[in-house]
């Protein structure tokens, strides 16, 4: 049985019970991308690995795939949305100011016992998310909770950026985790970290209270995303390493025991950096850029749930999920499947 990071062993697991993924229909390929910006499919895949991204319509909200996504997870878990305890809707691309995302998925699925909340860590959000459910169902405050991570990032997108526009996706993935004291599978270790000092790295400046509504912007760019690509190149290898080597010594875990490690779909160089680190083979590092583009909270989620469905990760298998994002911030958990 595991033991939690101040060495005592929890009576209780936080276990996964159920995956599940939405993406929207709509395809936008790198192909379509030439039409809209001056860049070729050599110059996007060769710098992102990405080929083609999934994109709403108007119509099609982060509430929506959030709530498609867990409407998926909880068949798989074989449980109704009226024994949920928590919902986390992992967001930056929320439904509206407020109320919260989470408040609309629940509404939607109809978890009318549930309590929820929106959680803004950018990339880290899901994994954040993880971490906060693992504490309230170790503790037994908890049954049942629902993480989602849910974007629509191309509704901030600047489509005149070449630089930015090929990166992002919309898509959602969910979990169902349930309290436990059967077996040894669950969230054995969660490690999570904030740097507010590179804040101006990678963020969307308005609307919010700096820039609010009523206020001419300085610069009409600001309600786009905005991303400094070389120091954010060189941050996430070092703390995507960073965070899976902490996991790993304090889990005392070897390469060997490890089934897969699923990384925020952020650029498939950054992730291929990070595993020639790490030495990790090529088998153990779950990459699906090239579908998807980086759709941030939702990137781990989509993967896992893909992974799961493929047979690719199995009922024991231990996985390690990690983020890097806006905020700055960086996180990790190991999950023993």
């Amino acid at each position: 049985m595991h033991k939690s990071i101040d060495g005592r062993t929890p009576p209780y697991r936080a276990v996964i019970k159920g995956t599940g993924s939405f993406a929207p229909a709509k395809i936008l390929t790198n192909e379509d991308l030439l039409r809209m910006v001056d860049t070729s499919d050599e110059w996007i895949t060769t710098r992102t690995g990405i080929k083609r991204r999934h994109v709403t319509t108007d119509d099609e909200t982060t509430a929506f795939l959030a709530a498609e996504a867990a409407k998926s997870a909880l068949s798989d878990a074989n449980l109704d949305a009226g024994e949920l305890d928590l919902i986390i809707v992992a967001t930056i691309t929320p439904e509206m100011v407020f109320p919260s995302t989470a408040s609309f998925v629940q509404r939607s699925i109809k978890a009318k016992n549930a309590w929820v909340f929106d959680l803004a860590a950018a990339c880290s959000g899901f994994i954040y998310g993880l971490a906060i459910v693992q504490q309230f169902l170790q503790s037994a405050r908890y049954k049942n909770a629902l993480v989602i991570g849910a974007e629509t990032l191309t509704k901030i997108t600047d489509w005149s950026d070449r630089k930015s526009c090929v990166l992002f996706g919309d898509g959602a993935g969910a979990v169902v985790i349930e309290r436990s004291d059967e077996g040894r599978s669950g969230i054995l270790y969660s490690t999570m970290y904030s740097d507010g000092d590179r804040w101006d790295a990678l963020n969307c400046q308005a609307y919010g209270s700096r820039h609010p509504a009523h206020k001419q912007l300085d610069d009409p760019k600001k309600i786009y995303m905005q991303i400094k690509g070389r120091e954010v190149y060189q941050l996430a290898v070092r703390r995507i390493v960073e965070a899976v080597t902490q996991c790993m010594n304090h889990s005392e875990l070897g390469v060997d025991d490890i089934r897969m490690v699923i990384s925020h779909q952020m650029n498939a160089r950054i992730i291929e950096s990070a595993a020639k680190r790490l030495k990790l083979p090529d088998e153990k590092v779950y990459v699906n850029i090239d579908e998807y583009g980086n759709t941030s909270a939702a990137s781990i989620p989509i993967a896992f749930d893909e992974c799961v469905k493929k047979g690719k990760i199995i009922r024991g298998d231990i996985v390690i999920f990690v983020a890097f994002g806006a905020g700055l911030t960086w996180a990790a958990n190991v999950i023993e499947y």
